[in-house]
């Protein structure tokens, strides 16, 4: 099974990447492998040629911005964009495109986004913080499957697919992530597309008489007695597919904020302290 992770320049600049499986229609059956712990993907100045134009350029201007998100960063190839106002960028393979006066980051493609290296905010994520929320407002709790402590701290959104090795990982540690204060509540992602022996085997899961055993028992390869029912998984998927989802697990927090795919009960805990000074404020 191949897993989805963000372009390496978005990892070599510090944002947080996805452990998760791909949305792929029809690779859905088989397992994943366990998912290893990935090294930094920042080069080091020795390992490759670096770019070093003249200080005070639109070109030094957009080294400084890479650098201003990851100091190790080395950037391979500076020079003309096809987007006016912009220089491109070369970073680990990576192509990005910086604003003239260094301000914008831009890296296209299918997870990319555009930062302001000023304020060290994701623009692009914030936008899409702001839809997410109002998507998940539409699915109603009794269509979720929760797994919560007595009194959370903290709550999250989870699109999950039951044959994914990545969301498999994730709800074997669901006991951690409620010792840490963390409700989860699983949405219906079938990976595999609707229609797909994914999505059936998904319906069933949403269709037992206790999902929650259902969902335990089916990511771990005891597959509930098929059922249908009016169900939400199709709403589910919907909602997933205009919310950005490329991989699952996809773990969102109350603020529409995509917080990466798996993310270990601790490091997850970690990130939704730091994030509630931000949502007092607001």
């Amino acid at each position: 099974m191949r897993s989805f992770r963000k372009p390496v320049l978005l990892a070599v600049l510090g944002v947080v990447s996805l452990a998760a499986c791909a949305k792929v229609p029809g690779d859905a059956r088989k397992p994943a492998d366990t998912p290893k712990a990935g090294a930094s993907l920042a080069r080091t100045a020795g390992s490759t040629v670096e770019a070093k134009p003249a200080a005070g350029t639109p070109d030094a201007r957009a080294i400084d911005a890479i650098r201003v998100l990851e100091p190790r960063a080395v950037v391979e190839h500076v020079g003309n964009a096809p987007l006016p106002g912009f220089r491109e960028v070369v970073v680990a393979g990576q192509v990005a495109y910086v604003s003239d006066d260094g301000r914008y980051l831009f890296i296209p493609g299918a997870g990319g986004a555009l930062y302001d290296t000023v304020n060290k905010n994701n623009l692009t994520e914030v936008s899409l913080a702001g839809l997410r929320t109002k998507l998940l407002q539409q699915i109603p709790q009794s269509d979720r499957i929760v797994f919560a402590p007595p009194n959370p701290r903290h709550r999250v959104t989870v699109f999950t697919d039951i044959s994914c090795g990545f969301c498999r990982k994730f709800h074997s540690e669901i006991a951690e992530y409620n010792r840490q204060g963390i409700a989860v509540e699983y949405v219906a992602f079938p990976r595999a597309g609707i229609g797909s022996d994914d999505y059936r085997q998904m319906v069933s899961v949403w269709c037992a008489p206790d999902r929650r055993k259902a969902l335990t028992d089916a990511k771990n390869d005891r597959m509930p007695p098929m059922r249908t029912c009016k169900n939400p998984v199709d709403m589910e998927y919907d909602i997933g597919q205009r919310a950005g989802l490329t991989g699952t697990p996809m773990v969102i927090a109350d603020d529409g904020t995509q917080l990466g795919g798996y993310v270990p009960p601790d490091k997850l805990r970690e990130i939704l302290d730091k994030m509630e000074p931000a949502k007092k404020a607001g």
